[in-house]
């Protein structure tokens, strides 16, 4: 039997999932130390469930609102990038997008130098690598289908759903301890002189505890507002490249027309963007679109994996936290600021940007604002790595085919 959920329906199930994930991570105790995400609890117990009712009992979701709560959330990434903080943060981007690409050649290198040890086609190995790593479901699709139409591979959409599903849900549970662990070693603090202006790195989503005092309906329909207009703009944008045969992610043109918006506010002065209200509903449009993306995870599928793409994902998984503990946080400052990218790093270098995001949001709520790291990585994770990982896994296909 198959329940099928309208949108109403669907929304409903995301709020009681992303509750009982706030539930768990107020009352265990291990949760909360290690900062997972709320999202993530709630949507891996749903889809556990899910996996423990098949062949009983099965759930079908209107996910129509998942792509315009993602789009949301990185328009209030934008909609939070002041000049100033893009004048602080914009060698870091640089620095950050290097080690990404390093780390997109290293991910490939492991799934290629597995495969030839156990004996799997590496071009399938190779989608257990950056594809789904880096890439995420989407460029684990687009390869997957590419791979299966050149080279004849057969199993290779299955093989990359199942590896992305694994990395989505690695990079949610091990950004957390990895950050805490630098924070704990180096008595890390946040730098209280940075521009922190409560954008995404006060508090976690839905975080009971923040000030409400000074937000009025006022402040949230403008909020509203302006979220909505960057969205259509950026929709627009995003229709008029695609037409010019220009590929870019789906968020990306709102997110600069959220920067454009929230400069335009400082320099003329004319209007206000209130930033408590952006976080507060960017924290919301992040937790809501994860416990839906989680919920939905057919966890069934990691069990159609092979010996050898269970080596490789395993791995991945150990070139990931120990690329983020030794590399990123070293290189990127080996400060408070550092340690909260290794978390991210860990989030979409195994998953996807909104889980990286996630990531920071809760070691954010634990121990405090940490402003550059909500730019640079969304930056990198939404649209730079992408072109980067393409021409890598291109790079790779042509050598192993």
């Amino acid at each position: 039997m198959t329940l099928e959920l309208d949108l109403i329906g669907t929304v409903a199930v995301a709020s009681i999932v992303l509750w009982c994930g706030l539930f768990l991570r107020r009352k265990i105790d291990v949760l909360r130390e290690y900062n997972i995400p709320a999202p993530v609890i709630g949507g891996i117990i749903f889809a556990l469930l899910r996996w423990g009712l098949m062949g009983k009992i099965d759930f079908s979701f209107d996910m129509t609102l998942q792509s315009p709560l993602m789009i949301a959330f990185f328009t209030t990434v934008g909609l939070g990038a002041s000049l100033k903080l893009l004048k602080k943060g914009g060698p870091q981007v640089l620095l950050f997008l290097g080690l990404a690409s390093v780390l997109v050649f290293c991910q490939n290198l492991v799934a290629v130098v597995i495969s030839k040890f156990t004996g799997l086609h590496p071009l399938l190995g190779l989608l257990a690598g950056s594809v789904t790593m880096s890439g995420g479901h989407g460029t684990g699709a687009t390869f997957a289908k590419t791979f299966t139409t050149q080279y004849g591979l057969v199993g290779a959409m299955e093989l990359a759903m199942a590896a992305a599903t694994f990395g989505l849900v690695v990079g949610s549970i091990i950004g957390g301890p990895v950050a805490r662990r630098l924070i704990r070693k180096y008595d890390l603090k946040p730098h209280m002189d940075d521009e922190s202006d409560g954008v995404h790195g006060e508090s976690g989503p839905l975080d009971s505890s923040g000030d409400h005092s000074g937000v009025t309906v006022n402040d949230v329909l403008l909020t509203i507002l302006q979220i909505s207009v960057a969205m259509y703009l950026g929709s627009l944008a995003y229709a008029r490249l695609m037409g010019m045969g220009v590929t870019l992610p789906t968020y990306l043109c709102a997110l600069f027309v959220g920067i454009i918006i929230r400069n335009v506010s400082d320099f003329s002065g004319t209007f206000k963007v209130h930033l408590k209200c952006v976080d507060y509903i960017g924290a919301v449009a992040l937790s809501l679109f994860l416990a839906m993306a989680l919920m939905s995870l057919k966890l069934w599928q990691l069990m159609d994996l092979a010996g050898p793409m269970v080596a490789i994902l395993l791995g991945e998984m150990l070139l990931m936290a120990s690329f983020s503990y030794f590399i990123t946080f070293r290189l990127m400052g080996k400060d408070f600021e550092a340690a909260i990218m290794a978390g991210g790093h860990c989030g979409f270098g195994m998953g996807a940007t909104p889980n990286a995001v996630a990531n920071m949001e809760a070691l954010c709520s634990n121990y405090g604002p940490a402003p550059r790291a909500f730019f640079v990585i969304p930056i990198v994770g939404a649209f730079f790595i992408d072109i980067v990982n393409a021409f890598v896994i291109q790079g790779f296909a042509i050598f192993l085919s």
